[in-house]
């Protein structure tokens, strides 16, 4: 808490001047690129490691960075985020991001620290088990990696199906004005990598793969 307290100060001394006049034009309104599906993990910043500025991202952070089926009960933030986010926001781009030493997906491998009682991390991660059932069944990603994160990785294409049962997310991406994207992030590493469904691989988005995403990313009508 110290730390987030004198981070304000320094905010309110050196940074707010710089951003005075952005959030007084975002005040106004917002019209974000994309939405960002994230994990809660301290040690995942999107803002960091995608440069953003207030204003370019809506962002959704939950344990396992997660989007529920949309056969699930009605009510849930995650419906209501990607909801406003599609319909309302009118995203183009719609990033579920998972990563490496995930602390949900060593909770789904039974990984769980003992004589804890987490009856709610345990209801939410039912989210995973189709993830897990894949893993379980012989599913892995192409490079070697450890178990959790084989299972972290497998998890992002899982959250992507889920995104697409949703009836408005479908028929914008069926009408090509909607992207789905699959990102995971290596924290060791400090790499970002993108699912390449062609190679069947999660794959480092360096400067050439970056070039080759802009490239292929046609214009989408806001």
């Amino acid at each position: 808490m110290r730390k987030l307290v004198q981070g304000l100060i320094e905010y309110h001394h050196k940074r707010r001047p710089q951003y005075r006049e952005v959030f007084a034009r975002l005040a106004l309104g917002q019209q974000p690129d994309a939405l960002l599906v994230a994990c809660s993990d301290s040690r995942v910043a999107p803002n960091v490691f995608a440069s953003t500025e207030p204003g370019d991202v809506f962002v959704l952070r939950n344990v396992g960075n997660i989007i529920p089926h949309d056969d699930e009960p009605e009510g849930c933030s995650e419906h209501a985020v990607l909801e406003y986010a599609v319909q309302v926001l009118n995203v183009s781009d719609v990033i579920i991001c998972g990563h490496s030493s995930c602390g949900a997906m060593r909770a789904l491998l039974g990984d769980v620290p003992p004589n804890l009682d987490l009856p709610h991390v345990s209801a939410w991660l039912r989210h995973g088990q189709t993830a897990l059932r894949r893993y379980q069944a012989g599913e892995r990603m192409k490079h070697e990696l450890p178990d959790a994160d084989h299972l972290s990785q497998i998890n992002v294409l899982v959250q992507l199906e889920h995104a697409l049962s949703y009836p408005e997310v479908k028929r914008r991406v069926d009408r090509g004005d909607l992207r789905l994207h699959g990102w995971w992030f290596d924290i060791g590493g400090a790499e970002v990598r993108e699912f390449d469904p062609a190679l069947g691989a999660f794959m480092v988005i360096d400067e050439s793969r970056a070039e080759a995403i802009l490239q292929r990313l046609a214009p989408v009508t806001r």
